[in-house]
């Protein structure tokens, strides 16, 4: 059940190079386990490939690759997070899904402002736990390839 009362909301919690990231939960279709994708000549280097979805042709975009912590090696283990973000429906793969956290709005922070983090851009907020844990909520609108280049 998707909470969104109250200033609160459900995210999608997932795992990148031992770093916690999210995603509303909003924006998410479903989860698959990683299957090879078909390559894309010219794509971006963050760009795995195609992968067909029950009829369409979902652009699978390397999460890891794309925020700059190198690109993944999927095992059985890696997932494919399939989201939808303004009628564009894109797959993202992870290390792992790892939870599903209500989120109050106010317990989203700023980015802090650091030129060398070359995710900052893909960034929209910060919400940290009691427990020392923190996420960073990805911005799916800087986040997606260009359409153009990509095919989908």
């Amino acid at each position: 059940m998707i909470h969104n009362t109250l200033g609160k909301h459900d995210v999608v919690v997932f795992k990148l190079a031992d770093q916690d990231f999210c995603i509303n939960i909003g924006l998410v279709r479903e989860i698959r386990g990683w299957s090879p994708t078909t390559m894309l000549p010219h794509a971006p280097d963050y760009v795995r490939g195609v992968i067909n979805l029950r009829g369409s042709v979902v652009t699978v975009v390397d999460l890891s690759a794309r925020l700059g912590f190198g690109k993944s090696e999927p095992t059985h283990r890696h997932v494919v997070i399939i989201a939808m973000h303004e009628g564009r429906i894109v797959g993202l793969l992870a290390d792992l899904v790892s939870d599903i956290v209500s989120i109050s709005d106010d317990s989203i922070q700023a980015v802090p402002d650091i030129a060398a983090d070359p995710s900052q851009e893909f960034i929209s907020g910060m919400i940290t736990f009691e427990d020392g844990r923190i996420l960073r909520k990805i911005d799916l609108e800087q986040l997606l390839p260009d359409p153009a280049r990509t095919g989908n």
